[in-house]
């Protein structure tokens, strides 16, 4: 990495030695990490106590006495006895009112309750009556009234004036004095009062600057305290709440018992939060410190930035090296963006742009709707091809639209609203638009769950595209990929091409950071599908925007996981690519090498990780046989049918009861020697119902060849004569013979039908290929999982069954060749026996690892001081030499004569490819996270810069002292806030260099290291053929049907 990209410089970190006590993380918990010293030993358990059990403790002891004491607060509680005003303890001032918001619960006298709430004026009183229970009453009606614009205690003279007989005459003539206010507890009914002086603010000014937003410009009577709308707006956010459950709240707050009920203040509160909402985004946007204010605010302005995303001029080095770092490290710098659709996002044909437009056009996440609708106009023309990888109702159903409404749906790198499906010409332009302010960025990768379809005439629809999105597109390096959670739904193909696993330079991204997203978001569609475009765009943008800070404030943790988890992994991959490669043929690990590299660089040669040669399975075999024998029933092959069923039909099923016996034997010799009733049940009711199978088809065989049915008879005849004089003992399920044709080829003087055998044949060829692919693939996975896990009892267990399908595996292979020996002459069939050999017990074994299993580390080798590594490589090599070769499974037969080690079969190539790529992802990922720590810091850094030097921008411009005080302050304290938050994420990092360099330095001396660790003692024998399964004649007795003795 180029020096300017050195953590300890602008981080300021002390890389400190590698080795760290635990005195090193004071902040050890939630947001930092301790290097694993070894496994802890957990503290003894302690007895349980009863207040492990609060709420049985609180059930059994505690329960009445609370709804006691509840009952009681009913009533004046401790003040029963109270004669005297709590604040004036004035005798003649009858104390009966009492505060349901204020900490105490002590009675007061009206005056002192009306004075004492002069700064508290939207508190709840109860009085207590004549009746002896507490009512409530309202502090207007007790005489508080709120007097604006004259400070605390002030009085205004118009409100002197206001107060003469005159004015009392007019206001009953004209009566205003209804000024209602919507607060956290409720809605309240207030005597309030505007300053009148001659230099006094509008009503509305007067009003905000008492921290009450006025629901109208002019002449306001409803307003909404601060207090609320912050609350109301991180309800929504957090809790999904919508405005309408949010007053219906506040009015039961007031009164919840249906006497008596508030005015009705939804729509205008819904005017006031929508308001304050967008405020907040200009605020939190730095507009109001700019000259230019909100109507200077560009595309997108408003939208809050990933700080570990680089930003040119903000976190990229200002030197402009990044620009020209080389390919292997280029990648550090390159943007990657996620493309979606959510279609759970609906908006129902309500209001219009005309009644309801957006306060914020284009502000944040989505763009402006006349350019976007204008685009959508122009081009709505544009045919989209059908897929041709699964049907994606994306692709293939792109003018779907969910029925009375005006938008199915959203789309995502930006946002913009989807009005039938999604559309290419949607995602494109949202993608395009996307990239306004990212010119410099020069590679990206692109995420898109459809994107095997989309990308493939991207370029061609770009060229339809304005000016202005063909500069955005072009001049780029792209990288297409596919979403790791959606992957495994495309085709084969597609999970080659698109996959972020196999791509070099994406580190561990997944692609799915929008499917996050919309797990936030989606709780408001409930709410949002009711809004017109405009407040539903308003809304949905402070959702992202909430989104993205919830993510940033989080990014201390999130990317500290992210290194905890990534420098163990690159070491871990690191070791099993070394392994992987040392058990192989040094130039076939080199030819291959040069290929995977050839092919990074130029995607059009030939891809590592797909097969060139694929053997044709049993379900392809069966579709060709099909197709074959499409037009039977007529001519020669007439005699191949009876009723429905085709010959080669009847023989896949028979092979298909067959290995069925064989499970049934298998899992029957897993048995212990006690079985249990309910095992030999359960054994027995599956060897019936499979016994039961066998007999009907059978039945069908003996129609097809009833030459069977005499050679049944014969062999039951001489099992009766070997009995004797005893009964003829009942045949196991699994012994009965199914008499294929492989099985008649035995039989003297029988006729084996060349079409039946043929069918066969070809079912058996791909029986024998996949149980070898398969038996390859589980002799891999052995060879990766047992590393380490001697010791562990579940661990064993996984081996054991590992074994146990291994065998399995195997047995089908030997019972397809044996088939296949059979039929071979009479079809004059001999290709075959080159890659389907005969499975001896020994040929049944992994690859060697080389690390802990090379023959060096079997022997007790220990390297000599002096001794250079290219020694030790060559005594390896002379002694794998001397080593017993590669079981036949692993190579590939050139001819009949001649086998390589440098013809390994794919299998073992793409295995081969596949621990490579995960190796260096791993890198990646520790790279790419190193890079994000450091943009991170980088643009808080700048970021509490920026609001610095918003500071005195507006001075003299609309301004006065007062309000640059409160611009500066603000600026400030936004200013303070990124640079804690800097230094929150410094301080928790801080050892991460040590850590990661330590991860480095383990990888580098992974090839030096000799001597053995100890771990890994029972893996000496991983490349041990597989054991073969046991023969216990006991276990017949469990298979026997009766009914077909």
């Amino acid at each position: 990495m180029p020096d300017d990209h050195n953590f300890s410089s602008p981080m300021d970190w002390d890389a400190g030695d590698n080795t760290l006590p635990a005195s090193a993380f004071p902040f050890a918990g939630e947001d930092t990490f301790a290097f694993d010293e070894g496994h802890p030993v957990d503290p003894p358990r302690r007895k349980q106590r009863e207040s492990d059990r609060p709420m049985a403790q609180w059930l059994q002891n505690r329960r009445l006495r609370y709804l006691d004491e509840l009952l009681r607060l009913e009533g004046r509680g401790d003040h029963r006895y109270q004669t005297k005003c709590a604040g004036c303890t004035t005798p003649a001032n009858e104390a009966v009112f009492r505060c349901k918001d204020c900490f105490t619960d002590a009675l007061f006298c009206k005056p002192c309750v009306v004075t004492g709430h002069k700064d508290n004026p939207f508190h709840r009183v109860e009085m207590w009556n004549d009746q002896n229970f507490y009512e409530t009453v309202t502090l207007k009606s007790l005489g508080l009234r709120i007097q604006l614009g004259h400070g605390r205690n002030g009085v205004c003279p118009g409100t002197l004036l206001k107060q003469s007989r005159a004015a009392e005459e007019e206001a009953r003539r004209h009566p205003r004095d209804d000024f209602c206010i919507v607060d956290s507890n409720g809605v309240h009914e207030v005597g309030l009062d505007f300053c009148t002086c001659s230099l006094a603010e509008d009503h509305d000014i007067q009003l905000i600057r008492a921290r009450l937003y006025p629901a109208t410009t002019t002449n306001p009577a409803t307003a909404a305290t601060f207090r609320v709308l912050r609350d109301f707006h991180l309800l929504s956010l957090e809790a999904k709440c919508s405005a309408f459950h949010y007053y219906n709240k506040l009015a039961r707050q007031t009164n919840n018992n249906g006497v008596f009920q508030p005015r009705t203040r939804y729509n205008q509160f819904l005017t006031m939060a929508r308001q304050w909402r967008n405020l907040q985004m200009y605020k939190r946007a730095g507009r109001g410190h700019a000259v230019d204010g909100i109507a200077g605010t560009r595309a997108g302005e408003c939208a809050l930035l990933c700080p570990a995303c680089p930003q040119p001029g903000k976190s990229l080095p200002l030197d402009g090296s990044w620009r020209n770092a080389p390919r292997e490290t280029r990648f550090i710098y390159a943007l990657f963006f996620a493309m979606d659709a959510n279609f759970r996002m609906k908006r129902k044909d309500v209001s219009s742009e005309a009644d309801d437009p957006s306060l914020g056009d284009g502000i944040a996440f989505f763009g402006k709707v006349q350019e976007y609708m204008e685009h959508l106009d122009k081009n709505w023309g544009l045919e989209q091809e059908k897929s041709t990888c699964v049907a994606h109702n994306a692709v293939d159903e792109p003018n779907r639209e969910a029925y009375g409404t005006a938008s199915s749906g959203i789309g995502t790198c930006g946002v913009g609203d989807l009005q039938k499906g999604e559309r290419y010409i949607n995602m494109d332009y949202i993608l395009w638009k996307s990239l306004e302010y990212y010119d410099d960025i020069l590679q990206l990768f692109i995420s898109y769950d459809i994107v095997c379809q989309w990308f493939k005439n991207v370029w061609i629809r770009l060229a339809q595209y304005s000016p202005e999105l063909q500069e955005r597109g072009l001049r780029r390096f792209y990288t297409w990929l596919i979403p790791k959670f959606h992957l495994p739904a495309h085709i084969e193909d597609c999970n080659i091409l698109f996959s972020f696993n196999l791509t070099p330079f994406v580190g561990e991204t997944d692609g799915e950071a929008p499917e996050r997203g919309w797990a936030h978001i989606n709780g408001l569609a409930t709410s949002t599908k009711e809004m017109g475009p405009g407040a539903r765009r308003d809304a949905l943008d402070d959702a992202f925007n909430d989104w993205n800070h919830k993510k940033i404030v989080g990014l201390g943790k999130s990317l500290l996981e992210k290194i905890q988890k990534a420098v163990p992994n690159m070491t871990s991959h690191r070791l099993a690519l070394l392994e992987a490669e040392a058990g192989l043929p040094a130039d076939v690990v080199a030819q291959w090498r040069v290929e995977m590299e050839e092919w990074e660089l130029d995607a059009g040669k030939p891809n590592p990780f797909k097969l060139t040669e694929k053997h044709e399975g049993v379900v392809a075999i069966r579709g060709r046989l099909a197709e074959q024998v499409a037009s039977a029933g007529v001519g020669a092959d007439a005699d191949d049918v009876r009723g429905d069923i085709h010959a080669h039909e009847m023989i896949h099923m028979g092979m298909q009861l067959e290995n069925q016996q064989r499970q049934l034997t298998s899992d029957a010799a897993l048995l212990k020697t006690h079985v249990t009733d309910r095992q030999k049940t359960g054994m027995l009711v599956r060897s019936n119902k499979l016994g039961r199978k066998i007999a009907e088809w059978l039945k069908i065989r003996e129609s097809f060849t009833p030459e069977v049915s005499s050679i049944r008879a014969a062999d039951d005849a001489a099992r009766a004569a070997s009995a004797r004089l005893q009964p003829t003992p009942p045949l196991p399920v699994p012994s009965i013979k199914l008499w294929l044709p492989s099985a008649l080829t035995t039989q003297p003087q029988t006729v084996v039908k060349r079409t039946h055998a043929h069918y066969e044949f070809e079912l058996r060829v791909g029986q024998a290929h996949a149980a070898l692919e398969e038996l390859r693939r589980l002799l891999l996975y052995k060879n990766e999982f047992q590393r380490g896990v001697a010791a562990n009892t579940r661990g064993k267990t996984a081996i054991a069954s590992t074994d146990e399908q291994i065998r399995r595996s195997a047995t089908e292979y030997r019972a397809a060749r044996q088939a296949l020996e059979r039929l071979g002459p009479l079809l004059n069939e001999t290709a075959w026996q080159r890659q389907l050999r005969v499975l001896m017990p020994d040929d049944v074994r992994s690859r060697p690892r080389a690390t802990f299993s090379d023959p060096l580390r079997k022997s007790g080798y220990k390297r000599k001081r002096g001794q250079t590594t290219a020694q030790v490589a060559e005594e390896r090599r002379r002694r794998e030499a001397e080593a017993r070769p590669a079981s036949w499974i692993w190579l590939s037969q050139l001819s009949e004569n001649e086998e390589s080690e440098g013809g390994m079969v794919e299998a073992l190539r793409i295995e081969w490819a596949k621990t490579r790529a995960r190796a260096h992802r791993w890198t990646e990922e520790v790279d790419l996270v190193e890079e994000e720590m450091r943009r991170v810091l980088e643009f808080l850094e700048w970021k509490a810069g920026w609001w610095i030097a918003l500071i005195g921008q507006r001075e003299g411009v609309n301004t006065d002292a007062v309000s640059n005080e409160g611009f500066t302050a603000y600026a400030q304290r936004q200013s303070r806030i990124q640079l804690d938050l800097r230094a929150r994420f410094q301080a928790n990092w801080r050892d991460v260099p040590a850590y990661i360099r330590m991860g480095r330095d383990s990888v580098s001396a992974i090839p030096e290291e000799e001597e053995d660790d100890g771990e890994d003692e029972d893996d000496e024998d991983e490349d041990a053929p597989v054991p073969e399964a046991p023969q216990d004649e006991h276990l017949g007795a469990l298979l026997v049907d009766e009914s077909l003795a």
